[in-house]
C-alpha cells in the first residue's frame, strides 16, 4: 500500500510538498472528516538521526498534545505505522508563513505588525506560563491563517522545563537558525530558554518593522561582536515607531549570561506593544 492510499484510508487526501525538513517533510491534504485542507508533517523513523529519535521527537510530540491556544497551530491528529512512520496532521496556514509575506509587502503597516506581534507575544506567553520554551522561532515558523491571524508551528526544538531544588535547569544544547539565536546560546554558554525565545521575538519584530535582518549571519564572529555591543541599527528607509524601536532595543539585550535572575527582566515579553 502506497503512502497515499494508507493516508486516504485515514481520510486524507494528499496535495502538493509544502516543505522539506532535516528529519521528514510537510505536504498539504484534504481532510474528509473536517472538510478542509490541512499539513501532514511526515518522519520517517528509520532515516532520523537516533539523538532525534530519542530526545527530540518524543518532546515534540509530547509538547504538541498538550497545547491549545488560538496563535498556535492546531495539531488535529497523530498517527504511527508498524513501518517506522509518524504522522502529525495539524491547521494548515493558507496565507503562508511570515517571511513569504514580507518578502511579498515589504515592511509590514504599523497596525498590522501591532496585531501579528500581539498574536506572537500572547502565543509565547502561554507556552511560557506552561514552562514550555520553542527555541526555534524565525518568521518562517510563522504561519498564517486565511485571517492573516499568526499562528505560532514547528514545535521541532522545543522543551519543557526542568526545575532542580527550586532553580530552572539551564539548556546547553544549540537550537534554531543563526540569524535568529542569542548571542548566549551562539556562544555556547548554559542558557534560559524562555529568556533566548524573547530574543529571537526581537529579530522577529525587527524584520516584520525593517525587511531586513538586524544582524548579517554571514560572519558569525562579526555579528556576535555587534550583539554584544548592543547595536542595533535601524534601515533610515524603513518607519519604526520610537516605542516599536525601544521594545526591539530591550529584546535584543546581549547582557543576559551574567544577569542570572534579572535575565527575564532585561528581555521583556513584547506584549505591550499591543
Amino acid at each position: 500500500m502506497t503512502e497515499a492510499e494508507f493516508l486516504k484510508k485515514r481520510g486524507y487526501t494528499l496535495g502538493i510538498r509544502l516543505g522539506e525538513g532535516s528529519y521528514g517533510h510537510v505536504k498539504s491534504a484534504y481532510s474528509q472528516h473536517l472538510k478542509t485542507n490541512v499539513a501532514i508533517k511526515i518522519i520517517n523513523r528509520k532515516t532520523a538521526a537516533q539523538d532525534f529519535l530519542d530526545k527530540f521527537l518524543p518532546r515534540e510530540l509530547d509538547i504538541l498534545r498538550s497545547l491549545n491556544h488560538s496563535n498556535i497551530v492546531k495539531t488535529i491528529d497523530i498517527f504511527n505505522t508498524s513501518q517506522g512512520m509518524v504522522y502529525m496532521v495539524m491547521e494548515l496556514g493558507v496565507q503562508g508563513d511570515l517571511l513569504e509575506l514580507i518578502k511579498a509587502r515589504g515592511p509590514l503597516p504599523e497596525d498590522f505588525g501591532r496585531k501579528l506581534f500581539r498574536q506572537l507575544s500572547l502565543a509565547i506567553q502561554y507556552i511560557h506560563h506552561l514552562d514550555i520554551a520553542h527555541r526555534d522561532l524565525k518568521c518562517e515558523n510563522l504561519l498564517l491563517d486565511k485571517h492573516f491571524n499568526l499562528k505560532v508551528s514547528d514545535f521541532g526544538f522545543s522543551k519543557k522545563l526542568e526545575y532542580e531544588g527550586g532553580q530552572m535547569v539551564l539548556s546547553r544544547t544549540f537550537c534554531g537558525s543563526m540569524a535568529y539565536t542569542a548571542p548566549e546560546v551562539l556562544h555556547g554558554f548554559p542558557y534560559e530558554p524562555k529568556v533566548s525565545d524573547v530574543w529571537s521575538m526581537g529579530v522577529v519584530l525587527f524584520v516584520m518593522m525593517c525587511d531586513s535582518m538586524p544582524y548579517d549571519d554571514s560572519n558569525i564572529k562579526k555579528m556576535l561582536r555587534i550583539q554584544m555591543e548592543h547595536c542595533v541599527d535601524f534601515p533610515r528607509s524603513a518607519f519604526v515607531p520610537l516605542e516599536c524601536k525601544d521594545l526591539i532595543y530591550r529584546m535584543l539585550h546581549p547582557n543576559v549570561a551574567s544577569a542570572g535572575d534579572n535575565a527575564a527582566g532585561l528581555r521583556p515579553l513584547g506584549v505591550r506593544l499591543s
